[in-house]
């Protein structure tokens, strides 16, 4: 590939477990991301489509071999991506500008290191976890609240329409990313569509927030669905999967390691009470070239 001439981007489309990714190599091109641009290439009827951009560039840090950067679908650009992660160090090694194998990948709050092994699955070490409001952030201030094992379950009050719960009681956990966890019966008949924006853009949380749907099946193993920030429902989660997994673990309803079911594949998360390690696929669908200048002044056309 070598330098882009003009506004000519090399991708690779990926996913991991469902969760698609525009992958772009910011190394051996130019990458101005802005997001206009990010919308652009996300948007499924007129872009190339994906849940988020994920942009390999030189680190900044000398403890790093690579800086990681995630951009939603709607051209927000956010912390952490556990599955994008596993899409990175494949697309890395796929693309010869590193053999470096673990790899350690720069991210906005800190460094992650990612093993590919030889059976197809790769493995993230997703780093610390946080289950202090603040750290979110989330605003609790005159909430009700109650203890189930370690962890501290907050009442929120929703505006849902007749028929759908209006209170949900949510585990707050940080994963780079923030999360908010609530248990369901069931995953398929869970209102996701309904309380999974109005749980996003609540105003407690100034930052907007990741909600996730856990059904426990038992000990080791749950179903997950996830209504992320910026992306709407995708197939899968990885901070939502290792988010549910430690608030699960907490609250004394499941024990390391747990298998998890998204609508998009399996992931096994693995929880010493501190370091969390992601277990899941990353493939490669297709490569492609786009005139990323070109898309957006189609796209703004079309609107």
């Amino acid at each position: 590939m070598g330098d882009n001439p003009g506004m000519n981007w090399n991708f690779t489309k990926m996913h991991g477990a469902g969760n698609d990714f525009v992958v772009l190599d910011g190394v051996r091109q130019t990458i101005d991301m802005t997001p206009e641009r990010a919308r652009a290439l996300g948007d499924r009827h007129f872009g190339i489509g994906a849940d988020q951009i994920l942009l390999v560039e030189r680190a900044t840090r000398p403890d790093a071999d690579f800086r990681y950067r995630i951009f939603n679908s709607d051209g927000s650009e956010v912390e952490h991506c556990g599955n994008g992660a596993r899409c990175f160090v494949r697309f890395v090694h796929e693309q010869g500008l590193s053999d470096r194998n673990p790899l350690r990948a720069e991210i906005a709050t800190g460094i992650l290191v990612l093993d590919e092994g030889d059976d197809e699955q790769v493995t993230v070490e997703m780093g610390s976890t946080r289950f202090d409001p603040p750290a979110l952030p989330f605003d609790t201030a005159g909430l009700t609240s109650q203890r189930q094992g370690e962890d501290t379950l907050w009442e929120l009050e929703l505006d849902t329409p007749a028929g759908v719960p209006a209170k949900v009681l949510l585990s707050a956990v940080a994963v780079s990313n923030p999360h908010a966890v609530q248990v369901v019966d069931n995953v398929d008949t869970a209102p996701v569509a309904v309380q999974g924006p109005l749980i996003e853009t609540h105003p407690r949380f100034a930052r907007r927030v990741n909600a996730g749907f856990m059904q426990v099946v038992d000990r080791h193993n749950i179903r997950l669905r996830v209504f992320e920030r910026g992306a709407g429902e995708t197939l899968a989660c990885g901070t939502g999967a290792c988010a549910a997994v430690a608030a699960g673990i907490r609250r004394g309803l499941l024990e390391s390691p747990v298998r998890v079911q998204t609508r998009g594949g399996v992931l096994t998360i693995a929880w010493n009470g501190d370091q969390l390690r992601m277990t899941g696929p990353a493939e490669s669908v297709f490569t492609g070239q786009v005139d990323i200048d070109k898309l957006v002044f189609s796209m703004a056309l079309n609107r």
